[in-house]
């Protein structure tokens, strides 16, 4: 056993010492003939020698053929002690037009292969089943508009079996593209022959008006063939590179009709959902309102959804957060949202309105434009009510007449009303003093209130120290007390509230800090004397 390893070794030693041949034959065949307009063939080139890859010029086919990519392969054969080179070139060539065409002969160190006929015939002209790989193309729509998203779907079909290959995109001007979601594998029957398919989806949206040309998505690879050389009696698998393309289509581009109004936004169907506190219908000033809008398009890239304008009355601030955009696949269809956060904080009572929302939209279906709206909505903020000035009176002259005595008699009626009038204030104002000089209750700080608030700074939360400052001075002040009534019992702390309203509702967050030691410290030296108390009560409550 060991001596033939040995000799095996030997033999194969020598033989390869051997000085390589020259090459004395150069054959040149096609995997198909006759072969359809459009459609990929194989040329291949064997030599019977190990041959630089560089030596097989293929310039002579650019005149009839589109030339696509070029694998070359080589293996050596030892027979009765006869050792044997090969060097093969497959070559991708698609005819350019239907016709008798000639392929020219090769020539490598001065040994020529023979030329061969190839008949080109007309698209359509033969089966489909007669393909291993063929690609088809659909579109949702033959008719769009500028914006509006067109789904591209391309199936390749593989009668052989798959080795390695790429998909590639449609190619297009004019239009952005993207790919939709993973490939699909499954399996078809096409005129009595399995084909499996490779399914792919893809998104277009056009830039501009007009004729829209798709060149169809292609497919380059390599497949495997199983085949039998030198009349062996045994097959074996050989991979063969292979390429197709999905047929050309061309879309017609709507400009935006001339009667819209508003931004542009082209959509099977857009709808206008809100997020609110549905259980809660009254609010205090300075309590936080949290809205949510959340706008849905059908058949729309996230890109094309426009933003949300949101009014507000006088008396709300409001804090938008950076509005959120996605895309998302619901039912086999492109569903694109758009969602808009937004903190309302009052800082005044009274009731007030949020007026309408309204998105317009262009529904290509029915060529008209709708709109995606949410009604209004009225909320009650319990709280101290701005005083709202009163308008000035008109300078206007107004014209003169005589009205006999009863002017003078008017004068002296006003003179007696303004007399009592006097008469009445000076009295009030002598009750009101008695009032501020009888004592008031010294309240009481709460320590369960106090820990509450250290705890809330300790963890350094906008939110819960803003909580915890209104439990704080309620207990206090022995009444409800807002953070707008809080604000006015000291300019230090009105600032801090502004400062911790702004980090807990903008959304620049970072943006803002707040010293929670000294704000502590601050409320904890607060000391409450009688003619403090009744000042702070009386800029609460004047009367």
């Amino acid at each position: 056993m060991v001596i033939r390893y040995i000799f095996t070794l030997a033999i194969i030693a020598l033989t390869a010492a051997f000085p390589a041949s020259a090459i004395t034959v150069l054959q040149a065949s096609v995997d198909r003939n006759p072969v359809m307009e459009g459609d990929t063939l194989v040329l291949t080139v064997t030599a019977d020698d190990d041959v630089n890859n560089g030596k097989l010029d293929t310039s002579a086919l650019l005149k009839d053929f589109i030339v696509g990519r070029t694998s070359i392969s080589r293996s050596k054969k030892i027979m009765n002690f006869d050792a044997s080179n090969e060097t093969r070139w497959q070559v991708l060539v698609s005819p350019r037009a239907p016709g008798n065409i000639t392929i020219p002969a090769f020539t490598i160190d001065g040994v020529s292969s023979s030329p061969i006929s190839l008949s080109v015939v007309k698209a359509g002209s033969q089966p489909q089943r007669m393909q291993d790989i063929f690609m088809r193309g659909n579109l949702n729509t033959e008719e769009a508009y500028v914006g509006q998203m067109l789904t591209y779907k391309v199936k390749l079909y593989l009668a052989l079996e798959l080795q390695r290959g790429v998909l590639n995109a449609p190619d297009l001007e004019g239009a952005q593209i993207k790919q939709l979601g993973e490939d699909t594998d499954s399996t078809e029957i096409v005129n009595g022959r399995r084909y499996r398919v490779i399914e792919r989806n893809y998104a277009i949206v056009a830039d501009q008006p007009g004729e829209l040309t798709i060149k169809g998505a292609s497919f380059a690879g390599d497949v495997l063939v199983q085949t039998r050389r030198n009349g062996g009696m045994f097959g074996f698998n050989e991979s063969k590179p292979t390429q197709t393309q999905a047929p050309k289509m061309t879309v017609l581009i709507n400009p935006m009709p001339a009667d819209y109004h508003g931004e542009w936004l082209v959509s099977d169907l857009v709808v206008l959902k809100e997020d609110w506190p549905e259980t809660q219908t009254e609010f205090n000033v300075g309590d936080p309102i949290t809205r949510t809008i959340t706008l849905l398009a059908s058949n729309t890239d996230e890109t094309s959804l426009p933003d949300i304008n949101i009014e507000t009355p006088a008396g709300l601030k409001t804090y938008p957060e950076k509005a959120q955009r996605n895309t998302f696949l619901r039912d086999n269809q492109m569903v694109s949202q758009l969602t808009q956060t937004t903190a309302i904080v009052a800082t005044n009572g009274g009731t007030y309105t949020l007026p309408e929302i309204k998105v317009p939209w262009w529904n290509p279906h029915l060529n008209k434009q709708q709109f995606a709206t949410l009604p209004a909505r009225t909320i009650t903020v319990n709280g101290p009510v701005a005083v709202t000035p009163l308008p000035e009176q008109s300078l206007t002259p107004q014209p003169s007449y005589d009205a006999g005595f009863w002017p003078w008699l008017s004068l002296i009626f006003a003179i007696l009303w303004l007399a009592t009038i006097m008469l009445w204030l000076n009295a009030r104002k002598k009750a009101q003093v008695q009032n501020v000089t009888a004592p008031l209750p010294i309240a009481v700080k709460s320590p369960l209130a106090l820990s509450e608030l250290q705890a809330a700074c300790k963890s350094q939360n906008a939110t819960q120290v803003l909580n915890a400052l209104t439990r704080y001075y309620s207990e206090l002040y022995q009444r409800p007390m807002s953070l707008t009534q809080i604000a006015v019992t000291d300019e230090a702390i009105k600032l801090a509230i502004s400062q911790l309203q702004r980090m807990a509702y903008s959304p620049n967050k970072q943006a803002e800090t707040v010293d929670f030691n000294k704000l502590f410290a601050q409320v904890k030296a607060v000391k409450i004397s009688e003619n403090n108390t009744a000042t702070a009560l009386m800029a609460l409550n004047p009367n």
